[in-house]
């Protein structure tokens, strides 16, 4: 079993991450946050989880474990497969995640691509009280800080205009949350802190 590997970003091919270990290239598939903070020629380390099929032996790679984790628990809920268990990790950081399936936002994990109600349901039924006990203060923190709202019309906005939640969160983070929306839409837009 492979449990961490530490290498350089030697390249990104398509949704792989190729993390050059020792001349051996592992390709990793990774989260779009992991995706896009993976820098060439640059050291990093993943944790890894082997999804090992009859005609597959697929690596998922994450920079935290607090992420493998959640999408380990993820897996663990019926009908919830590794691509569905990756797409709730993309829309938003594991603590925000965590907390929408504690508080039972079916809706907000709705967002992620290939997740239907009855999943998302299926999601909150299983892990409500398993991932409630996770969050930690720092991650409570995290959620409730200014600009970081589950149901933000502002970030909603963002999301429709083709933003992750998670940008859409961090555009909105510095904006003053009692300005009207559409202004505080348009300076996230336009980059405005």
């Amino acid at each position: 079993m492979i449990a961490t590997l530490t290498g350089t970003v030697s390249e990104k091919l398509g949704e792989l991450v190729i993390l050059d270990v020792q001349g051996i290239g592992y390709g990793l598939i990774v989260t779009t946050a992991d995706y896009g903070s993976a820098a060439p020629d640059k050291s990093t380390k993943y944790y890894i989880y082997e999804h090992i099929r009859e005609n597959a032996h697929d690596l998922y790679g994450f920079s935290e474990l607090d992420a493998k984790k959640l999408f380990e628990q993820l897996l663990g809920v019926k009908n919830i497969g590794p691509k569905a268990a990756m797409a709730v990790l993309d829309i938003a950081a594991p603590a925000i995640v965590r907390a929408s399936i504690a508080n039972g936002d079916v809706k907000f994990l709705q967002t992620a691509k290939g997740v239907g109600r009855r999943a998302a349901e299926q999601i909150v039924v299983e892990l409500r009280d398993k991932v409630g006990a996770a969050v930690t203060e720092g991650a409570d923190t995290i959620v409730h800080r200014a600009g970081v709202q589950l149901h933000d019309e502002a970030v909603e906005a963002l999301v429709s205009l083709g933003y992750s939640p998670q940008d859409a969160t961090i555009a909105l983070d510095k904006i003053d949350q009692e300005l009207p929306i559409e202004d505080r839409v348009r300076m996230a837009l336009k980059g405005v802190r």
